[in-house]
């Protein structure tokens, strides 16, 4: 079985949209490769009842859950002492990350505030961060990562070879200058054989104007992956339509 996961995005500033987000696709190409089906991902506020809510349900539907955000050390970063909560386990001072800080960032600047990044459910394993050092943390099978990219990207590339996961997600794409309507209930047989197999199409517009579709075929299983591909080549083809192997150039 593929391993699912879901991440929850938390911070104010997404849902006010002040602050795009800039995590989701890293995570879920990442989490794609490694074999781990990312399933869901929520957005939420910083409120602290609603992430232990949220971290204590959705720890027990995936097998994995990540978190994005929350894990600094002003007043509205309070990821850590919520998923402390959301697992049962008091929130304390690791101390191996402590002296870390310190050294980073020198006993004049290593003030309470920042004293704080320290702090770690009792129990939690470090994930590293070669960016700024303060540690994002994984507990259980909850994964905690801050949410500045560049910081995120050095805890999930940390974090990411831990993690057991299944066969990658494999796919197939043809594309060909045909409307989605005209696909539409082919498409719809293909899936229908497939149930597994996650299939899309997506339309597209050339340069020139010119207007089409590219089905694509995504699953964990190469082998029905590669024969669903066959039938989606075989369907343009019907259409009197010369199918393109991949999706269209940019």
């Amino acid at each position: 079985m593929t391993p699912t996961a879901c991440l929850l995005v938390i911070g104010n500033e997404i849902l006010s949209g002040r602050t795009q987000d800039a995590n989701i696709r890293f995570i879920a190409t990442g989490l794609a490769q490694a074999g781990i089906a990312l399933e869901e991902v929520r957005v939420i506020p910083d409120k602290a009842r609603r992430i232990v809510e949220t971290v204590a349900t959705c720890r027990v539907q995936f097998d994995h859950v990540f978190t994005t955000g929350g894990i600094g050390p002003t007043h509205d970063d309070i990821t850590a002492g919520c998923v402390a909560e959301a697992v049962g386990v008091p929130l304390e001072c690791h101390e191996e990350s402590y002296r870390e800080l310190e050294a980073y960032l020198g006993k004049e600047k290593f003030n309470k505030a920042r004293q704080r990044m320290a702090w770690l459910p009792r129990g939690a394993v470090p994930i590293r961060n070669t960016v700024s050092i303060a540690p994002g943390f994984s507990i259980a099978n909850v994964h905690v990562m801050a949410g500045v990219p560049s910081i995120m990207q050095s805890m999930f590339t940390a974090l990411l070879p831990t993690l057991e996961g299944g066969a990658p997600l494999c796919s197939v794409a043809w594309h060909a200058d045909l409307r989605e309507g005209t696909l539409a209930e082919g498409l719809e047989a293909i899936q229908h054989d497939f149930p597994e197999l996650d299939l899309g199409s997506y339309p597209f517009e050339r340069p020139d104007g010119r207007r089409g579709v590219s089905l694509v075929a995504k699953g964990y299983d190469e082998e029905k992956v590669e024969a669903a591909g066959e039938r989606i080549k075989a369907l343009i083809e019907s259409l009197g339509v010369t199918p393109i192997a991949g999706e269209p150039a940019p």
